[in-house]
């Protein structure tokens, strides 16, 4: 019978800089693709780069829109990790664990909430803007329908055919670059493409997995 493992020896070897944007990009990458509220959240972040995009706003509004969205984000990566820690520690049901993993997803939703608010007290106040530009934000509405879409398709769990991500991809692709035109702030068109990027990684690794799994 064999003895116990040897004590794990953390690598002495160094990471580079580049090794770590990679581990942290893969982590961002695993939480959408195994985490349904990541990617709703994923989806709201699109919806917001569209109206940040398409109406006229202030600094303050841009910055404290921004800044919900990281927030959340960061948020509930925080509470997919903290999730895997438990499980790690806790192989059977104990109720303190559950109660664990509650309080963070509760956190998660009162920033979700309060997100929410502040995206409406910003609507309400630049309600003026808004109901100057209606045909800029219709005109916003045709193109951020089917973006947040194809979006969400690249995201979804569904088993899908890599040729139908691909065309997700390049319609989502085309319609950014149709919103880039006419857009009222770089800074969410940057947001925008950013997250779509995060979403085609997302299909790129299912359709990766799926590979793998059946050679």
């Amino acid at each position: 019978m064999s003895g116990p493992p040897p004590p794990f020896k953390p690598s002495t070897q160094p990471t580079s800089f580049y090794r770590s944007v990679w581990y942290a990009w893969s982590g961002l990458i695993h939480t959408v693709v195994h985490q349904r509220n990541m990617r709703m959240h994923i989806i709201a972040a699109l919806l917001v780069g569209l109206v940040g995009s398409g109406i006229p706003l202030g600094l303050a509004e841009k910055v404290t829109l921004i800044f919900c969205v990281l927030i959340i984000l960061f948020a509930e990566m925080l509470n997919s990790a903290l999730e895997q820690l438990v499980d790690l520690a806790i192989q059977q049901f104990d109720e303190k664990a559950r109660l664990t993993k509650d309080i963070a997803a509760a956190g998660v939703l009162v920033l979700a909430i309060g997100t929410v608010v502040i995206f409406a007290a910003v609507l309400v106040h630049n309600a003026e803007t808004i109901f100057a530009n209606i045909p800029a934000i219709q005109r916003q509405v045709l193109f951020g329908v089917p973006l947040t879409f194809c979006g969400g398709a690249l995201m979804h769990e569904a088993k899908k055919p890599a040729w139908l991500d691909v065309l997700f991809g390049l319609g989502a692709a085309a319609l950014w670059a149709g919103t880039l035109s006419w857009t009222e702030s770089y800074v969410f068109s940057a947001m925008l493409l950013g997250l779509l990027v995060v979403c085609g990684s997302a299909a790129w690794s299912r359709q990766r997995a799926r590979r793998t799994a059946n050679p």
